[in-house]
């Protein structure tokens, strides 16, 4: 069986990241597909182009990356078939097994790999990875959530049996990886002080936005429906995202301020889409708000050059506090001011490309969008701000270095040979 072939991990060179000819990684994603998932795909390629081969195993997109089996600018693609989780607990259950099962199988069709690289949630993607790591594979933990916040924000049953379990899901992941990647120096934190992992294995490896992708063109006025501004929120509309604060946000632009000069579009769609769409009804604003669903990339470019301000509304929780906003950082590439709720890492990225209210407070949230509409000279100051720190330290070009650096320090590139790692993990 080709997976059951071993190989020493280690490296005596090579080039950064460990890239020299024959270097293979693997990369696991459970919950979207590649290359849809952008932060994936930016490391795909960015392993490919410093000498590696990269093969991803990740579910199959329900309106895209549907073929079981694709190679795409040179990386070769495995997906397997997964339903979403539905009706609780025993829905989670149902897709985190198949999706193991699928893992499993299509990591023994791919063989032996240098590196595994598994992107959570969930936090059980160390289960294949040391099935690899006892074949001579080194394991990066790509730490996207933190899974235990994730679930205290978004189901609000406390610490009960099913957090613990998901604390001691994450403990194992940690003790089982030899780098970790985190996506902030937030994440980094937890993953030194909670995941007891030494600060030289962690890599803060940001998200950041293809900026061939967002590349502003001319404003659309018929796009703001005869109205004189456009505000516009992309993004997930989970439970946690927080689509509900900007709705009543909104019908408090109408009815505290009495703004009514405004269109609004929400781009994105997850498993709250049908509650906001009700919501935004209940409140009075069908016709004031349109929700597009999931749009082309083409169709998003035009909305974002053409809003006059861009919403960022995730209310403070012991994940968002700490996570970082793929929007903010997208809104800042097209150049848009941004209404953010204050949040630790949104202060981190947005800097002064946005403006922040208290947590959760609807009343200054929509205070700060007329504020913003009412002053374009400050819009276009804020908005001139983003562009140049997505351009320079936010930028891509950093985190590839961190990535790279990474997986020099996974294959014992960074000091000679890999370090032996048993019992280090509890530092305390």
């Amino acid at each position: 069986m080709p997976g059951d072939t071993t190989f020493n991990g280690t490296s005596s060179g090579g080039t950064a990241g460990g890239g020299r000819p024959g270097r293979r990684a693997l990369i696991l994603v459970e919950n979207l597909s590649v290359p849809f998932d952008r932060r994936v795909w930016q490391e795909c390629t960015t392993l490919r182009d410093a000498g590696w081969t990269v093969h991803v195993i990740c579910p199959r997109g329900e309106k895209r990356d549907t073929e079981p089996e694709a190679v795409i600018d040179g990386v070769r693609i495995h997906r397997y078939p997964l339903r979403a989780a539905t009706g609780g607990p025993a829905g989670y259950l149902r897709e985190y097994g198949s999706a193991l099962w699928h893992t499993a199988r299509l990591a023994r069709k791919v063989g032996p790999v240098h590196v595994v690289h598994a992107c959570n949630p969930p936090d059980l993607l160390f289960l294949p990875a040391l099935w690899l790591k006892r074949r001579g594979a080194r394991f990066v933990f790509d730490q996207h959530d933190l899974v235990p916040e994730l679930y205290l924000s978004r189901f609000d049953r406390g610490e009960d049996l099913l957090y613990r379990a998901v604390c001691a899901l994450e403990r194992l992941t940690y003790r089982a990886a030899d780098v970790v990647l985190a996506t902030n120096e937030s994440y980094r934190d937890v993953a030194i002080r909670r995941g007891g992992q030494w600060p030289e294995d962690v890599f803060v490896v940001r998200s950041a936005p293809q900026t061939d992708r967002f590349q502003p063109v001319p404003s659309e006025p018929e796009l703001k429906r005869g109205k004189p501004h456009l505000l516009c929120y992309l993004g997930v509309m989970g439970p946690q995202d927080g689509v509900d604060y900007a709705l009543r946000a909104l019908a408090k632009l109408r009815d505290e301020h009495g703004r009514t000069d405004w269109h609004a579009v929400f781009v994105g769609a997850g498993d709250a889409f049908d509650a906001m769409v009700e919501l935004s009804r209940q409140l009075g604003l069908a016709e004031q708000v349109e929700f597009t669903g999931r749009i082309p990339d083409a169709d998003l470019v035009r909305y974002l050059s053409t809003a006059d301000v861009c919403l960022s509304p995730d209310p403070r929780n012991p994940l968002n506090d700490v996570s970082t906003m793929n929007k903010v950082l997208e809104y800042m590439a097209m150049g848009r001011p941004i209404v953010s709720f204050d949040l630790r890492e949104a202060r981190v990225s947005a800097g002064e490309a946005a403006v922040y209210a208290p947590a959760n407070d609807e009343a200054a949230f929509a205070g700060l969008i007329a504020l913003l509409l009412d002053d374009p000279e400050k819009r276009a100051r804020m908005g001139k701000t983003g562009q140049e720190r997505v351009g320079g330290e936010l930028s891509w070009r950093n985190s590839q270095r961190s990535l790279l650096a990474a997986y020099a320090a996974a294959c014992g590139v960074r000091g000679g040979p890999v370090r032996r790692r048993v019992g280090r993990r509890r530092r305390r």
